[in-house]
């Protein structure tokens, strides 16, 4: 079983591995629910600019440590079993998962907030670093590093 967050290095994690991990968990029988989201790379970040690529890189071992923090503290909250953000590095293509974070509880009502929360704090927190690779309307490439901080929503 791989813990409850961390990164990834591309094609080492999947949505059944997470699946598998977030059933496996011992209190999973306490469960009615499981939110997941699914975070991929996007081919369109503004009008006419399209995505060729994307590299993702991070202080890992801090980028692992802070998503399991993010996890920990969100555990805490009522009704949820279970909290787990898994993000994946390396060079990605338009449609590739980058990312799946989950929130099992025993009603859904209170999980799709927490899964907000765990998305809007990795993206805040954790040192996770990527390079777009566009093509502008005009046709001209360009490529540069961003943080999770300064994405695109």
């Amino acid at each position: 079983m791989t813990s409850h967050a961390g990164v990834h290095k591309k094609g080492t994690f999947s949505l059944a591995d997470l699946i598998k991990n977030v059933k496996s968990q011992r209190n999973f029988n306490k469960a009615g629910a499981i939110a997941i989201f699914i975070g991929v790379v996007r081919g369109e970040i503004t009008e006419g600019e399209k995505v060729e690529k994307l590299e993702l890189e991070a202080y890992e071992e801090k980028a692992s440590q802070v998503l399991a923090d993010i996890c920990k503290d969100l555990k805490k909250k009522p009704d949820v079993t279970d909290v787990q953000i898994h993000h994946m590095l390396g060079k990605f293509q338009q449609g590739e998962n980058l990312v799946y974070v989950s929130v099992t509880g025993s009603h859904r009502e209170n999980l799709f907030p927490v899964l907000q929360e765990a998305v809007n704090r990795y993206k805040k927190e954790a040192p996770i670093f990527k390079k777009e690779h566009v093509k502008t309307k005009k046709g001209k490439k360009r490529a540069y590093w961003k943080t999770e901080q300064q994405a695109s929503p």
